[in-house]
């Protein structure tokens, strides 16, 4: 596999935090890969994201090395990493059409005029499943189910056809069944394009459903690191046995002779 983008001893203090958010953290991105960055809420694991795609922000205190060898130097803003954040009701714009906004990243990055902009808008929400795409096109965000504007962030994403797609805790303000409709799109999504996935989740089920490698994190230090069945089976690091621990399933009934 070839590295996208490598991750070496980053450390990450917000201004006036008591102490850093991230602290030297490395690890490498591999192209094609389904990554889940998984831990409890305080981990880390937004900030590392946010690390990753530039997204953190003024003055902050950034230390140590990111660098890209699977791309031709650093990545363009918007064009090479696409990012779906965790409440696309803050993310849209609630003054502009939902085909504007999809279409924005087609028309700066892809060069497309106007109106070949808004066709492809069209097609992309075609693409991450919405019913009456062209209708969906002329909507403003409030008209939308929840469900809905987080397909139309995902669509706007990857727009400008990314080489990286951060997905950051999407699914943690959505019901169950919306949940996985969300996860299976993505999976699609990145698969048919050959992206890169980075999921965000402090929900140890759904990354472990997906993801070829699990990192997890603790207090801004990535504490395991590996394939998800190595990571999920056998866990090494405390905090991983106690995710484990907190997602056993319990909607089967028990074998015969096991203790009820």
């Amino acid at each position: 596999m070839t590295t996208l983008a490598a991750i070496d001893g980053l450390t990450v203090t917000y201004r006036r935090a008591p102490a850093p958010a991230l602290s030297g953290l490395s690890l490498d991105i591999e192209a094609g890969e389904i990554l889940a960055i998984i831990g409890e809420s305080g981990s880390g694991k937004s900030t590392l994201a946010r690390a990753i795609a530039g997204l953190l922000p003024e003055k902050t205190t950034i230390a140590g090395r990111l660098t890209w060898p699977g791309l031709d130097g650093a990545p363009r803003a918007g064009r090479d990493i696409g990012y779906v954040f965790q409440d696309p009701g803050s993310s849209l714009n609630p003054v502009l059409t939902i085909g504007e906004q999809v279409g924005e990243g087609a028309r700066r990055h892809l060069g497309l005029d106007r109106r070949a902009a808004v066709a492809e808008a069209v097609r992309l929400l075609a693409r991450v499943h919405l019913p009456e795409p062209q209708r969906i096109a002329r909507a403003y965000p409030h008209q939308l189910s929840g469900g809905q504007r987080q397909r139309v962030a995902i669509a706007a994403a990857i727009a400008a056809r990314p080489r990286l797609l951060i997905a950051d805790e999407v699914t943690s303000a959505l019901d169950v069944l919306v949940q996985a409709a969300i996860v299976d799109l993505l999976v699609e999504l990145v698969r048919a394009d050959g992206m890169t996935l980075v999921f965000v989740t402090h929900d140890l089920a759904l990354a472990s459903g997906i993801a070829d490698r699990v990192a997890v994190m603790a207090e801004g230090r990535l504490v395991e690191l590996g394939p998800t069945a190595e990571v999920v089976g056998a866990p090494r690091a405390v905090e991983t046995a106690a995710l484990v621990a907190a997602h056993i399933d319990l909607s089967s009934p028990p074998l015969v002779g096991e203790a009820s």
